[in-house]
C-alpha cells in the first residue's frame, strides 16, 4: 500500500526499518544488506529522505586500524525525531504493518494445511522474551508453511521464527507443562485458531 502511496518500495523498506529501531544510526551497506536491495538503489532514497528532512546524516571516526586514505570517516544514517513528518509517518507505518499481519494471519489460516491452534507471540506482540513468534499445531503443509514465512518476513520487516507440532505433541507437551508451552501462553500472545479448547482450558 505504501509503495504506492510513496512511489518507491525501497523507500518503505528503509523506514520501516529505521522505525523499528528509531535511536539506532546505519551505514549504508547495512542498510542495503537488512533490506534486499543494492547499495546505490539505497543511497539514492537516503538522499531523498534527508532533503525531505526526515532523516539525519552522522559521522563517525573508524578506528586508526581500519583507516584508509581519504576513508577514515563513515556516514550513518538515522531518524530525525525533531521532523515534523516523524509522527504522521510512524502513524502510517504501524497501519501498514496491521494490514500486512492481517494478510499474513489469513494466508496462515485457510493455505498451509488443517490448522488447529494457531498462536501468534514474539515479535508479533513485541514481547522478543518468547522463544518463537509463531505455534502451529496440526497437520502442516510443511514447504507452504516456509514458502509463506519467506515472503512476508520481507513484507513485515522481521525474521519469523515458528514452530510446528502434532496434535499428539502438543497434547504430550501440555499435559507435563511443558516450559516451552508455558513461555508461549504466560507472554503476551494472540490467539487465531483454536479447534482444540486451548483457551478454555487456561
Amino acid at each position: 500500500m505504501l509503495e504506492h502511496l510513496f512511489g518507491s518500495k525501497t523507500r518503505v523498506k528503509i523506514l520501516k526499518l529505521l522505525y523499528r529501531q528509531p535511536e539506532r544510526a546505519f551505514f549504508v551497506r547495512e542498510l542495503s544488506r537488512e533490506v534486499g536491495v543494492q547499495i546505490n538503489a539505497v543511497r539514492r532514497e537516503l538522499e531523498l529522505l534527508l532533503g525531505l528532512d526526515i532523516i539525519l546524516e552522522k559521522m563517525d571516526e573508524q578506528p586508526k586500524d581500519m583507516e584508509k586514505a581519504g576513508a577514515s570517516l563513515r556516514k550513518y544514517y538515522q531518524l530525525n525525531p525533531a521532523s515534523l513528518l516523524y509522527s504522521e509517518l510512524q502513524a502510517l507505518l504501524i497501519k501498514e504493518t496491521v494490514i500486512e499481519q492481517k494478510q499474513f494471519i489469513e494466508d496462515l489460516s485457510t493455505k498451509i494445511g488443517e490448522i488447529k491452534l494457531l498462536v501468534l507471540t514474539g515479535s508479533f506482540t513485541n514481547d522478543h522474551k518468547v522463544p518463537t513468534d509463531l505455534l502451529v499445531v496440526g497437520s502442516v503443509k510443511l514447504r507452504a508453511l516456509a514458502k509463506m514465512v519467506e515472503h512476508y518476513q520481507k513484507e513485515l520487516g522481521f525474521e519469523i521464527r515458528y514452530t510446528i507440532m502434532g496434535e499428539d505433541e502438543f497434547a504430550d507437551r501440555r499435559y507435563v507443562m511443558d516450559k516451552f508451552l508455558y513461555s508461549i501462553f504466560e507472554a503476551e500472545h494472540i490467539t487465531v485458531v483454536d479447534t482444540i479448547g486451548v483457551t478454555k482450558g487456561r
